[in-house]
């Protein structure tokens, strides 16, 4: 069984990673969080055997173009709780990662280049700024876990729409006036989250999803007695209202 080499340096009040962090290049796991860390020197990028790299609850407010040299990154990639304002196209290089989670900064956009990061299985980006996703979101044929709870999403694209593995969807706390139609035809979707938006109607198409098992729809304005909430609760899913 191969040795996997780790570091964790979890809440050490660094400031800042010492030099001889990135002189460690057969890491498999390095944890960084909650070090107040505010800058990555590219020196990251020699670390090409990272699995799982996890930079959260730290203060940054860039991530290095060098973060892309990583693609050996299969597991997990953790920035959230940072001061993010957008992230770099060279994320869409990492094809194998399969958990993402950029969740509170103070992201206004996802990047394009998202699409590229075709091994995701769960995204969180919950607690942004987000109006709405990239059209390459669609790309992500293989996530399950969509976390956008907390943003001002809008509307999703219509992209959303070949997520076809997608089991979980978390949008509650958000600014939608309809539910998304791209997400009537998702064959595997179980739960959806919808507390708290602007939603006052149900369209008749979610009597048709064949998976929901879930639906959350609280602090909206819908109609509890609408008959389409009968006929989900009919067939077994829970709807809450």
């Amino acid at each position: 069984m191969a040795v996997r080499h780790t570091l964790n340096l979890w809440r050490q009040e660094l400031g800042e990673a010492p030099d001889s962090v990135w002189q460690q290049t057969e890491l498999h796991v390095l944890i960084l969080a909650d070090n107040g860390l505010t800058v990555l020197p590219p020196e990251i990028g020699q670390l090409h055997q990272l699995n799982t790299l996890d930079l959260g609850h730290n203060a940054l407010t860039s991530v290095p173009e060098e973060l892309g040299r990583l693609t050996g990154l299969s597991g997990c990639l953790y920035l959230h709780d940072n001061q993010l304002t957008q992230l770099p196209d060279c994320l869409g290089n990492l094809a194998r990662l399969r958990y993402l989670n950029v969740g509170e900064n103070s992201l206004t956009a996802l990047p394009e280049s998202i699409g590229g990061m075709s091994g995701l299985i769960e995204l969180r980006a919950q607690h942004n700024r987000l109006t709405t996703l990239p059209d390459a979101i669609g790309r992500l044929r293989s996530l399950r876990e969509l976390w956008l709870r907390g943003n001002a999403i809008e509307h999703l694209p219509t992209s959303a729409a070949d997520l076809h593995e997608l089991r979980h969807l978390d949008l509650r706390e958000n600014s939608l006036h309809a539910v998304p139609e791209s997400l009537a035809g998702l064959p595997r979707l179980r739960q959806i989250d919808l507390r708290s938006n602007h939603l006052g109607h149900l369209p008749d198409w979610l009597a048709l999803m064949p998976s929901l098992e879930k639906l959350d729809l609280r602090w909206n304005e819908v109609d509890p007695s609408l008959p389409l909430i009968s006929e989900l609760e009919r067939r077994g899913c829970v709807v809450l209202t």
